[in-house]
């Protein structure tokens, strides 16, 4: 019996190889969610060429309720569809051409930044805390998606990093501000229905 429990508690506890219907089911839900948050108007304050959106909210979200795995692989099905010429980004915008334009780095980096959300945050553990889980949002939905943002940015535009540095600087009170919202309703949502996140047991537990 102790050998059972053991087992079970392993396989719990690590990566999930299979995607059951319940995760594609969060998954395609994300991607409408992220897709509901481009009917927000997009804003181009001082005629900056990358556009202030919601949807940068809707990355974090996806990493904060989902976990890594699943908030990753919704983002990555939302630029598909983008790509496909679905005008499902801010401003009605898709097609390749968003790819090769000056918000480019910016859209590559949302599956990444909501897996390092969601990765955070489930290392975090259970129950969601607002701490970690806004130190899990401004990670990827402010580092990452800047990290690799910014030099596309200047790289596509022709510009040197602290230029594009600074025109991306208009957008750091809004992503902070997104980053506590998130934070926010992804603790109203695990306190709502706990168990989104995938079950992680501490390394060396042996059980009883």
């Amino acid at each position: 019996m102790s050998a059972t429990i053991k087992r079970f508690r392993s396989l719990a506890a690590g990566p999930r190889t299979r995607w059951s219907a319940r995760d594609l089911a969060l998954v395609a839900m994300f991607v409408g969610i992220v897709a509901a948050l481009g009917l927000v108007p997009a804003l181009y304050p001082f005629g900056i060429a990358v556009p202030i959106t919601a949807q940068t909210l809707g990355v974090m979200l996806a990493g904060a309720v989902l976990g890594g795995r699943r908030g990753a692989l919704a983002l990555a099905v939302f630029l598909v569809l983008v790509a496909v010429g679905l005008p499902l980004l801010a401003g009605g915008r898709g097609g390749l051409a968003v790819f090769v334009g000056p918000s480019a780095g910016f859209l590559w980096s949302w599956p990444l930044a909501a897996f390092v959300v969601g990765w955070i945050t489930e290392r975090a553990g259970a129950p969601y805390r607002m701490a970690p889980g806004l130190l899990a949002n401004l990670s990827g939905g402010l580092v990452v998606v800047y990290v690799i943002g910014i030099p596309v940015l200047a790289w596509l535009a022709g510009t040197s990093l602290v230029a594009a540095a600074v025109s991306s600087a208009v957008f750091v009170v809004g992503d902070v501000a997104k980053a506590v919202l998130a934070a926010v309703i992804a603790r109203g949502v695990h306190a709502a229905y706990p168990g989104l996140l995938p079950v992680r047991t501490p390394a060396g537990d042996s059980g009883g």
